[in-house]
């Protein structure tokens, strides 16, 4: 009677650390970017719910960069929204793009829009 020996070789097990390794050096430099996108979508969120997209145009980028000043939010300001009406209702957009370094030469380029339209 034989017995099957059953386990992961060490090639193996350094295979999968490897790709491990590249997965978490990739979520932990795309992050950030990601951080702040959910950041715009809070504040455009808040800012529709409270009605803040009704005034002038003026008045919906203040709004912008006063809710901005509490989350942070680098990659864009009040005056790169794109604020439209659609309707009869003001529209605000954010479009912006982020070139993050990963390696060396490398880099991941992000494009992000959000945006108050339903």
């Amino acid at each position: 009677m034989t017995s099957r020996q059953r386990g992961i070789t060490l090639s193996g097990a350094l295979m999968w650390m490897i790709v491990l390794a590249l997965g978490g050096l990739f979520a932990a430099k795309l992050l950030p970017a990601y951080v702040e996108y959910y950041g715009v979508v809070k504040i455009l969120k808040a800012m529709e719910q409270n009605g803040d997209t009704k005034g002038t145009v003026r008045d919906i980028r203040a709004s912008f960069e006063r809710r901005n000043a509490i989350e942070g939010v680098k990659s864009i300001t009040g005056e790169d929204l794109e604020i439209t009406k659609e309707g009869g209702e003001a529209v605000v957009t954010a479009t912006w793009a982020v070139k993050v370094p990963v390696v060396y030469n490398i880099s991941a380029c992000l494009d992000f829009t959000s945006t108050t339209a339903k």
